[in-house]
């Protein structure tokens, strides 16, 4: 699965000119399953993206996570990023998950995520979503969880 994070001062997903997703000081996530990928590499990306320290401490260094600075969270389903852009001047999506495999694990992503940790806001899977941030840094930076290697199928 793909992260790609920004730390921002706010974010919010519009659909349809009506607000789906709004959040302050925290984490805007764009999220794409890509194939192959199970609920184990969702929950390793979310555990990732709680702990990542992006936040700054008190000597501004980046020490602190989003648990750390009780920020809030904003997933976006964005199929997109497993764009494989090696060659051409299109893009193939091939990579991605299928989109009920995506959906599902975007949902259970979101699910889970709210389990944990408070507030979680999202966009919606298969929507024309528009997208607005202020993003604090600034700060991007794209996380990426492969699926384990299954135990005997290696050098």
């Amino acid at each position: 699965m793909i992260g790609l994070l920004q730390r921002v001062s706010q974010a919010q997903v519009m659909v349809e000119d009506r607000i789906v997703g709004s959040i302050g000081i925290g984490l805007m996530v764009l999220i794409c399953a890509e194939r192959g990928d199970t609920a184990a590499e969702a929950d390793r990306l979310l555990e990732r993206l709680l702990n990542y320290r992006v936040f700054s401490d008190a000597q501004g260094r980046m020490n602190l996570s989003l648990r750390d600075v009780a920020g809030a969270l904003l997933l976006v389903p964005q199929f997109t990023l497993a764009a494989d852009t090696r060659k051409g001047n299109r893009p193939s999506f091939t990579p991605a998950a299928p989109p009920e495999e995506g959906r599902r694990l975007f949902d259970y992503m979101l699910e889970h995520a709210r389990h944990i940790h408070v507030p979680v806001e999202s966009g919606e899977f298969g929507a024309d979503m528009k997208v607005s941030l202020t993003n604090d840094g600034p700060v991007t930076i794209w996380l990426q969880v492969e699926p384990e290697p299954v135990p005997g199928s290696g050098p």
